[in-house]
């Protein structure tokens, strides 16, 4: 899965690492040459992913703790730089779903997922770069999106925000850390995993997947999805030498399809003179900016394009 690309000498932490697209991630991490501090909260997964690893050669070794504190941040760049010695890379992976439509939706439900997500990639990443700053040899921090935050999701309001944060956080971290060859980038995978079974039409696919089945070409090519494989070798090329210029960017890998995402963009100005009145602004949407307007969602498969997994 990584080509001729070797990650020998390198240090990675990946958080949320005990199964699915974390653990995919390590092992290919590991296979390519990095040694791998595996993140979760599962005792018994972090462990079982060491041990596949080492048993395969590779070094690993496992933190069991809930990203979001800073404490389990400074334990994680702590056990690479006591084990290893270094740190040069970070997938912020560690991820859960609390989904409900917006007046169903608790407290609760949204700050676990912001915390999780959101805070738990801002203290891991503010760890990593005091690290690699410190370290001075660069270093390459990676974060996990989500098209549900690049188009939203119905009945996802928390996980949309925070994938969407994310992109934006990245962005910002490739402006600040570049004079220092820290490189920032979004991953927004779309593969199989219990997230994705979510999603009432890909259960059965889901299902059929875990029992050995392939997954359709239809589906890896018209709906970019695949498997947890399928993302990991955007995630070595990411962690690697080779893409040490480029930064800020917000990546998609799934099934056969490989994106770039757009930044976000001006459409259309519109001047008056001594500022705007409110039936004027309604002048200007009706006669010219209402014509730019872009729909909400996903783009349309009607519109040319296909509809992606979140």
């Amino acid at each position: 899965m990584s080509g001729d690309i070797s990650l020998a000498g390198r240090v990675a932490i990946v958080t949320g690492a005990g199964r699915s697209l974390g653990k995919a991630y390590a092992k290919v991490l590991a296979g390519s040459g990095a040694a791998v501090v595996v993140n979760d909260i599962d005792a018994d997964a972090a462990q079982d992913v060491v041990a596949q690893i080492t048993s395969a050669g590779g070094r690993a070794t496992a933190v069991v703790a809930p990203v979001g504190p800073a404490a389990t941040a400074d334990a994680l760049v702590e056990a690479a730089r006591s084990t290893f010695g270094r740190l040069d890379v970070l997938v912020a992976n560690a991820g859960v779903l609390r989904d409900r439509v917006l007046w169903k939706m608790s407290d609760e439900d949204f700050d676990l997922v912001v915390d999780t997500h959101l805070k738990g990639t801002f203290t891991c990443g503010r760890a990593a770069a005091v690290a690699m700053r410190e370290q001075g040899e660069g270093g390459r921090i990676i974060v996990i999106g989500s098209p549900a935050g690049q188009f939203g999701s119905l009945g996802q309001t928390n996980y949309s925000a925070v994938k969407a944060g994310l992109v934006a956080m990245a962005r910002t971290w490739s402006l600040e850390l570049a004079r220092f060859g820290i490189t920032a980038n979004a991953v927004v995978p779309t593969a199989l995993s219990p997230m994705t079974a979510t999603i009432p039409a890909y259960a059965q696919l889901y299902e059929d997947y875990l029992a050995g089945a392939p997954i359709p070409p239809k589906y890896r090519k018209e709906n970019a999805l695949g498997t947890p494989e399928d993302v990991a070798p955007l995630i070595v090329w990411l962690a690697s030498e080779r893409s040490a210029d480029v930064t800020g960017q917000a990546l998609g890998i799934g099934g056969d399809r490989l994106t770039l995402y757009g930044h976000p963009q001006v459409l259309r100005t519109v001047d008056h003179d001594d500022g705007w009145a409110a039936d004027q602004i309604d002048q200007a949407w009706r006669e010219t900016l209402g014509e730019h307007a872009q729909p909400s969602g996903p783009p349309r498969k009607d519109d040319g394009h296909k509809e992606t997994a979140r």
